[in-house]
């Protein structure tokens, strides 16, 4: 009798008091998510969808929106400008990423060995990953200039090499790009590799020295091995940098932006000129929706080609 007055004094018990420990900690954690998992579905989902509408109309900015099916999408893949651009695009894929990965895996290699100044080395490597890439392309641009500006063509003509067109070239253009692309983004490759190698418990290389192993078959059988999660991530990273390839093509080319013929455009330079210099948006969204799916595909074959083999 008691009891049941103290419980009616304190009135009913509440839905909160009658969930365990467990759930209020699901609870809080939900509601704790919830503010970035809105915020992140207003600023990526949303816009995301967007982007598949408006390429399916034709809005120029100046008119109304209007529903056009798949005109856009049918125009693309008609011009011969786009296929171009697309072997644009996945050239410096296919070549930017792997010779970025093999040389940024040597320096950490061999800078994880260094001992003097090693702090001071890994800041050189890393300078140029903080560097606007804006201010990057204009030096690199000063670099390539015929002489008596270009610093290149001035060492090249110095030991009787003949000067080279680089920019102006439509065979030299594209990798005269991915040279500053690629040196650009190896002092944050090398930093993530040399965390991979310091995460390597040093038991297994004293193990394997015990064994009688020597440095390349360390390198081959316990070191690349147990870099494998770094190096997926780099190789999702990089691909995807490289596929949306901009600021040094557009600054090292600005005068003819996308180089001579076309030789270095990629993919966003030209939904960049479609969007912002002809204004036609439904085009250009429809080029977004090409660029995303091809950065869905990739990145998903990536991840299942370099996946852990049970």
């Amino acid at each position: 009798m008691a009891s049941a007055n103290a419980i009616s004094q304190r009135g009913p018990v509440r839905f909160w008091d009658r969930l365990n420990i467990s759930t209020k900690r699901v609870i809080w954690a939900w509601a704790f998510l919830a503010v970035p998992i809105i915020f992140y579905a207003g600023i990526r989902f949303y816009p995301t969808f967007q982007a598949f509408w408006l390429s399916l109309t034709n809005w120029d900015l100046l008119r109304p929106a209007q529903f056009i099916g798949f005109a856009n999408y049918q125009k693309m893949f008609a011009d011969p400008v786009f296929w171009k651009v697309f072997q644009n695009t996945f050239l410096y894929l296919i070549i930017g990423t792997p010779v970025s990965l093999v040389i940024s895996f040597v320096i950490a290699y061999y800078l994880d060995r260094v001992k003097l100044m090693h702090g001071f080395i890994r800041a050189l490597y890393f300078l140029p990953f903080l560097t606007t890439a804006a201010a990057m392309g204009w030096v690199w641009r000063w670099f390539y200039q015929p002489v008596p500006i270009g610093v290149i063509n001035g060492f090249l003509s110095s030991v009787g090499i003949p000067q080279q067109p680089f920019l102006r070239s439509v065979d030299q253009a594209l990798f005269s790009i991915l040279i500053p692309a690629i040196w650009a983004g190896l002092g944050f490759q090398i930093i993530i590799f040399m965390a991979g190698l310091r995460a390597i418990p040093s038991t297994f290389y004293e193990a394997a020295k015990i064994d009688g192993l020597g440095d390349w078959a360390i390198l081959r059988k316990i070191t690349i091995p147990l870099l494998k999660p770094t190096t997926v991530f780099l190789v999702v990273f990089s691909s995807i940098g490289f596929l949306r390839i901009f600021d040094q093509v557009y600054n090292m080319t600005s005068n003819d932006p996308g180089g001579p013929l076309n030789s270095t455009k990629p993919l966003v330079l030209m939904i960049y000129q479609t969007a912002f210099s002809s204004y036609q948006m439904g085009y250009a969204a429809a080029q977004t929706v090409v660029l995303f799916t091809i950065l869905l595909i990739v990145s998903l074959l990536q991840l299942y080609v370099l996946r852990e083999k049970k």
